[in-house]
């Protein structure tokens, strides 16, 4: 079924937003007392009536793992995916492992545990049957959640074998299925929780409620590098449902009994702050890049051959700069906690990327055992590596613990994009040597990062190509808290990184794919030390990028080339545009993708346009600028997101090469900057040095 709207009306055809096959499932203690079901391992059960529930261990950030982790467990065990419920399971070390959303990791660390989880039960099906039937199991088949003998013509469900299967010794070294007999695996399978997103049924953190709590708002320090001097908190108290002001750390905790009533209260605080560090102003950070870069002395990455007599020799040297600011994480949903701290354990409901890294933290903080701090898992409204961080969290529990009460706490928009853990800052140094047929034989690069720690990828493309090579980097100490930002490092690297290859590829006389390709054969002929990507597999996408963008031979369109490896996946992306007013406009994006194994065709297609999408708003349009130790924009009329109507067209087109699955959640979006920047320039002829793109000449007046 396709999605179609009528031109200018808004009509959606031929397509339910709540025709999701498997069905969420909230596990109700008193809904099967009569009958409980059968827990086979940590990720499944069934129940006499049929229903099968499984298990998803990882949150749920957007990025579609309650419905892949299922669909892989379900695609083993044979059954229908009609008869599947999926749970979101609670923190439990024991059960799982890595219950983690982060680094594009959780399909790689779970794909082949998973596929075990569900072989395993099947097989155990199987032979409960085979002894019920006085048959060897080997004659035995399953399909749809059913064992089959076809020669006595029997057969049994799952449900009606649970219970005496639940005595059987489980089987061990069960072969899995050949990928060509995958029947939900690689095909399109609509999220779990689709209806329940659309009708507003409650799943997210912001929705969790109990009676009794108290809802609590934190006033942090408006400027990074001061603390409290001193707080009259006399006219908040005096207010209206408010039950207590908390001051803890370096904030001050409003609590009451609705969050209108301490957002209110929390306006009447008079709170005076003194300096404890330096105060810094984007300005600054722009003074101290250009010192960083022209710095003697610089942390040394990887240096390979003789970099100093390439230069010396080269028939041509390219140098570039490429900037990048600093930005918030800016969810959808800000950041929220529910925490219940007593004198003998701690409860704590929320969204959380590391719930784990959550009940180490309050544990270590209360001084409790580990087991006596629970940690349930909301779905999250996004979160892009902001909720890897558990400040959210402890500040839930530490107001809490002082109020010896339940509490909510909530963040406003404007707490969120001013509460830091930033993508940081950085600025890079690029500089290649041509000979005089065009050859890449030096390259450098140099970042410098505020917060950033290492700004580079040493080991990524081009290193490996290039004989003599040289990456360095420098570091400036910032209170500006900065944290991972969705790809770190690569999500503004990769940017550069392509941009700056398409120069030299230009300045070499030389088609920008050709001329990467020829990077690669060199690399794979006779590679300069030691590389982490594959070669063959980042050649596939760049093959397959040309070949479905029509690459150099669409009239009227400037197209650019960008490409990158990250999180073990490979991403070749193809940006169109074409001018309009003597304005360039982008039209289309067209993406390859090597994921290895595509599970669910329609979450994959969802999480690289999304990638794309994030992208070209954060290329083009996102910036936070600080004045005094202060962000200057804390909410969306001062802090530009891409709109609907500037999303282009984005195609995706995966490498099917029958591989494990490597990540997908972030590797689509750090190659986008480049595909965008190196459009713009094949149009105008102009290059793009900084984001955000909109306020560099080339594209001064694009609103």
């Amino acid at each position: 079924m396709k999605l179609a709207a009528a031109a200018g009306g808004g009509l959606l055809v031929g397509f339910n937003w709540t025709d999701a096959k498997a069905k969420p499932a909230v596990l109700d203690a008193t809904a099967e007392a009569a009958a409980p079901s059968i827990e086979f391992n940590s990720y499944l059960s069934v129940s006499p009536e049929g229903k099968i529930t499984i298990f998803s261990p990882n949150p749920e950030v957007g990025q579609g793992i309650k419905t892949a982790f299922p669909i892989v467990v379900a695609e083993e065990l044979d059954v229908d995916w009609q008869q599947v419920h999926v749970a979101q399971a609670p923190l439990d070390t024991v059960k799982f492992q890595r219950q983690v959303a982060g680094g594009s990791g959780s399909i790689p660390h779970s794909w082949k545990r998973l596929r075990q989880a569900g072989a395993t039960t099947r097989q155990l099906f199987i032979n409960t049957a085979a002894k019920r039937w006085g048959v060897p199991a080997g004659e035995c088949t399953t399909d749809k959640g059913m064992v089959l003998h076809k020669g006595k013509n029997k057969k049994a469900t799952y449900a009606e074998l649970a219970a005496d299967a639940s005595k059987m010794p489980t089987p061990t070294d069960v072969p899995l299925k050949d990928p060509k007999d995958f029947k939900l695996i690689g095909t399109s399978i609509r999220n779990v929780d689709n209806k329940d997103i659309i009708t507003g049924k409650p799943l997210f953190g912001l929705d969790f409620h109990r009676d009794g709590m108290l809802y609590a708002v934190v006033q942090r320090p408006e400027a990074f590098g001061t603390k409290i001097k001193s707080v009259d908190a006399s006219k908040a108290r005096a207010m209206p449902g408010i039950v207590d002001v908390i001051t803890f750390d370096n904030n001050v905790a409003v609590l009451g009994k609705s969050t209108w009533q301490v957002l209110k209260a929390r306006k009447a605080l008079n709170i005076q702050y003194e300096k404890e560090s330096a105060l810094e102003s984007t300005s600054d950070h722009d003074r101290i890049f250009d010192e960083l870069l022209n710095a003697p002395d610089a942390t040394v990455r990887r240096k390979d051959g003789d970099v100093e007599a390439a230069f010396k020799s080269a028939a041509k040297v390219i140098k570039s700069e490429y900037q990048c600011p600093f930005l918030p994480h800016s969810p959808m949903e800000p950041m929220n906690f529910f925490a219940h701290v007593r004198p003998d354990g701690a409860e704590l409901i929320g969204p959380t990327q590391t719930p784990e890294r959550a009940r180490g933290d309050a544990a270590k903080f209360l001084n409790l055992p580990q087991d006596k701090v629970t940690v349930e898992m909301t779905r999250m409204g996004g979160g892009f590596g902001r909720r890897l961080a558990t400040d959210f969290v402890m500040e839930a529990v530490k107001v809490s613990a002082l109020a010896k009460a339940p509490v909510k706490l909530i963040w406003t928009r404007e707490d969120d994009m001013t509460g830091g853990d930033y993508r940081p800052a950085v600025k890079y140094r690029f500089e290649a040597a041509l000979d005089a047929k065009g050859n890449m034989i030096g390259y450098k690069l140099r970042g410098a990062g505020i917060n950033a720690g290492n700004p580079t990828r040493q080991d990524n493309f081009p290193a490996g190509a290039v004989d003599n090579l040289l990456i360095d980097s420098a570091e400036h100490k910032s209170p500006i808290t900065t944290g991972p930002w969705r790809a770190p490092i690569t999500n503004f690297l990769a940017y550069a990184e392509q941009s700056f290859l398409d120069e030299v590829a230009t300045a070499a006389g030389k088609d920008p794919i050709a001329f990467r390709l020829e990077l690669l054969d060199k690399a794979k002929k006779s590679p300069a030390g030691d590389i982490k990507y594959d070669i063959d597999r980042m050649r596939a996408v760049t093959e397959l990028a040309a070949e479905k963008s029509n690459w150099g031979k669409k009239s009227g369109v400037a197209q650019g080339f960008s490409l990158y490896f990250s999180h073990l996946s490979y991403v070749a992306q193809v940006g169109e545009v074409t001018m309009k007013q003597g304005k360039p406009e982008l039209t289309k994006v067209i993406a390859a993708v090597d994921c290895g194994i595509v599970i669910n065709q329609s979450g994959a297609r969802q999480q690289v346009m999304g990638g794309v999408v994030d992208g070209i708003g954060h290329a083009m349009y996102g910036k936070l600028t600080f004045d005094e130790g202060a962000p200057e924009q804390n909410n969306y009329n001062n802090y530009r997101m891409i709109r609907m109507s500037e999303i282009p067209e984005v195609e995706v087109h995966f490498v099917d090469n029958g591989i494990d699955p490597t990540g997908l959640g972030e590797p689509a979006l750090p190659p986008t900057g480049g595909a965008v920047a190196n459009a713009i320039f094949k149009a105008t002829g102009k290059r793009i040095y900084k984001q955000p793109f909109v306020e560099q000449d080339v594209l001064k007046g694009v609103s």
